[in-house]
């Protein structure tokens, strides 16, 4: 079997697909993307077809090795996407190729579902008991949200104070059992990360996400003895060299990986199970598309340490379209009791609706964050 060609799509509302077909008529699909740079990665992934067109697409360890050390310059967040993407799509043809899942070639599945939580408030938190209320009538036994607005460095307490009435507002409507993980998206700073995480200690949070940037990862063990809910971070590191230090220094409770960053299943894979060893969580970040949901379900099939999952379904980004429109059996993602079911179909276990994608493309995308300010003028953390 050969690889014959390599296609990228720029798709709504914010995702990029790829697709690696080859000469015995088998095709797979991944999912390389930075949020706001889909473009800068659809022309790394272009780069990188130069090396795989030609090649037999079954030896997937010693490809991921040549486009990742076959770069004087490596590493980062385009350059692990891309290979993220292709690696998912290695992975769904050889699934394809034998007739089994991913997960079957891992090792075989030790769960047969996984938790799922659900994304409420958008970019500016709001309404957020409604919210929750909303999921947790849809089946959904936990959520996450944006903990603030944009803060200053050292900034006031009415902003602290903001952020306990919403979530024990939450608390108050969903009962003291409801999972809430609270992002505070790196928009946070070390001096007021510290007050938020011991004032928001008696609400019983699932998890405090990203309460520093990653490059602040030091400050992390400060706030911790501040605050005994578990630390999440990972979603801005991107291989098993950059979760070194964060695993050795006992930093995280909990790391998340997202694999369309963080190299693809193959890497991901190895991230995982260095956690394992520190004895800390994985809760995979996934934002996006149905590909990239996939590609986690068969991570969160064989990762012992792996306990929820993000997904996107109804996220404030998906304006136009959502999870379920580029796959044509939508019940593969069936949520049931907080709980998803981990696809049994052959490679990542769903069906693209290639039609669909190819008719969105030609539309595409130009999705950037928004770039805020604090009342001075100056730059604000998204």
């Amino acid at each position: 079997m050969k690889i014959t060609a390599i296609e990228t799509f720029i798709v709504p509302p914010r995702w990029c697909f790829v697709k690696i077909s080859t000469d015995e008529g088998i095709s797979g699909w991944g999912e390389p993307v930075v949020e706001g740079r889909a473009h800068t990665v659809a022309a790394a992934v272009e780069e990188l077809s130069d090396y795989l067109i030609g090649k037999d697409p079954q030896f997937i360890e010693d490809h991921w090795t040549v486009m990742y050390r076959g770069g004087f310059y490596r590493g980062g967040a385009i350059h692990l996407s891309a290979i993220a993407g292709l690696d998912q799509a290695l992975w769904d043809i050889k699934g394809r190729a034998l007739g089994v899942p991913v997960h079957a070639l891992l090792g075989g599945k030790l769960r047969d579902r996984i938790r799922v939580y659900s994304w409420i408030g958008g970019d500016r938190p709001g309404d957020t008991a409604r919210m929750a209320r909303d999921c947790g009538d849809r089946g959904f036994t936990a959520v996450k949200m944006n903990g603030t607005e944009e803060l200053q460095i050292v900034d006031s307490h009415a902003k602290v104070d903001q952020v306990l009435e919403r979530v024990a507002a939450i608390r108050d409507e969903m009962g003291p059992d409801f999972g809430i993980g609270i992002d505070f998206h790196g928009r946070v700073h070390r001096p007021m990360a510290k007050i938020l995480a011991r004032e928001l200690e008696p609400f019983r949070l699932m998890f405090i996400e990203e309460p520093v940037l990653s490059e602040h990862a030091e400050a992390l063990k400060e706030i911790a003895n501040h605050s005994a809910t578990p630390i999440a971070l990972g979603e801005r590191l991107y291989s098993r060299w950059d979760f070194k230090k964060i695993l050795q220094e006992g930093y995280v409770d909990i790391v998340q990986p997202d694999p369309s960053h963080s190299g693809g299943i193959t890497e991901t894979r190895k991230i995982a199970a260095m956690a394992e060893a520190y004895d800390v969580a994985v809760a995979l970040h996934c934002p996006l598309g149905p590909i990239a949901l996939a590609a986690n379900l068969q991570l969160d099939a064989v990762c012992y340490n792996a306990f929820i999952q993000e997904q996107s379904l109804g996220i404030h980004y998906n304006t136009g379209n959502d999870l379920l429109d580029y796959i044509t059996d939508r019940s593969v993602f069936h949520y049931e009791d907080g709980h998803v079911a981990i696809p049994d179909g052959p490679g990542l276990g769903i069906e693209v609706n290639e039609e669909a994608v190819r008719r969105a493309a030609k539309e595409g995308h130009r999705w950037r964050n928004p770039v805020w300010r604090h009342a001075d003028g100056s730059f604000a953390e998204w």
